[in-house]
């Protein structure tokens, strides 16, 4: 599902990011994020589905896998943001 090419003012390609903001490649998380909170996680799906980033380039940026990718997706679709909370996981896994 990839939205049409949007640029800002500085001529930078965005998507609009999980909170409403605008979102470049400048906005994503530094490539040696260890700590994954929700918005973190909730941007690079962003990024992908809006096109700013492959998923081979996310995957390999942010050491993902796949399958972890996958189910950031997955819960955003099923939960919204709130399913990537890992304190809750057990409630939003089924």
């Amino acid at each position: 599902m990839l939205q049409e090419r949007r640029l800002n003012s500085k001529g930078e390609q965005y998507v609009v990011g999980p909170t409403g903001t605008p979102l470049t490649l400048k906005d994503l998380p530094p490539s040696n994020t260890d700590r994954w909170v929700i918005r973190r996680k909730a941007e690079v799906v962003a990024a992908v589905r809006g096109g700013l980033l492959s998923l081979d380039d996310a995957l390999a940026t942010y050491r993902l896998t796949a399958e972890e990718f996958l189910a950031w997706q997955k819960a955003i679709d099923k939960w919204g943001m709130q399913g990537l909370r890992t304190t809750r996981i057990q409630t939003y896994r089924s």
